[in-house]
């Protein structure tokens, strides 16, 4: 569970949203061209780490209420062998009543409303940039038909995941883990890259960032080598 936290925290779609998104910003702002995104200034730096620091600040909120929910009610109630959606808000009706399946399905709803856009288009991405297909939200669907026909194939798979019998819950799961053992790789890139003066110029990483960064890289490997050494004892 530490390890898909880990790949649901510091996953490759995270990476590949947030830099589209700063690309998608800068045409926004009538910067179509190559050229014309080259470089970058302090102050789109500070504004990129605010983004990004909010963001993940929020996100990690809401894990811990997520966990510490869970703990107090289905945990605490000897609820431990939750399988599906449905399942968790049958546990929660005598603990709260009927109104408690109603806000979990809510809940549910809305996280899928946040969720689903960006892992289906954060995976268009990735595919239109492996194969060099036109790609982004700025263009209309007629301009980059095999970018949004991505976004329709990936949607309508996750959809048909429960109606082939398999179980969303474990399904996720095994996402996060999957992306848990990417995850320190990625990480280790990105820790070379961005000490690396050819490609990052004068904006190589700070003293303390390389602190941060190295440690967490560090510890999201020996997670992942721990979890392998209790699969093989």
């Amino acid at each position: 569970m530490l390890v898909a936290i880990i790949g649901t925290t510091l996953s490759a779609y995270l990476y590949t949203w947030q830099s589209n998104q700063d690309v998608e910003e800068d045409i926004s702002m009538g910067r179509r061209r190559l050229t014309d995104r080259i470089g970058t200034t302090e102050e789109e730096l500070k504004h990129s780490a605010r983004d990004v620091g909010f963001g993940m600040f929020f996100s990690n909120i809401v894990m811990y209420f997520i966990i510490l929910a869970t703990a107090t009610t289905l945990f605490k109630a000897g609820k431990t062998d939750i399988n599906t959606a449905a399942d968790a808000a049958q546990a929660l009706r005598p603990l709260a009543g009927n109104l408690a399946g109603l806000l979990f399905a809510v809940g549910v709803i809305g996280v899928g409303f946040l969720a689903v856009p960006v892992m289906t288009i954060g995976a268009a991405y990735d595919l239109s940039q492996t194969f060099g297909w036109r790609h982004g939200l700025h263009a209309k669907p007629s301009e980059a038909k095999p970018f949004y026909i991505a976004i329709t194939v990936f949607t309508f798979l996750a959809m048909g995941l429960n109606f082939f019998g398999i179980n969303p819950i474990k399904a996720l799961v095994w996402a996060g883990i999957v992306q848990g053992f990417s995850t320190p790789f990625l990480m280790l890139l990105i820790m070379l890259l961005t000490n690396n003066r050819k490609v990052m110029g004068k904006w190589v990483n700070t003293k303390a960032m390389n602190v941060l960064g190295w440690t967490t890289t560090g510890l999201i490997f020996a997670a992942l080598v721990g979890l392998v050494v209790t699969w093989f004892r």
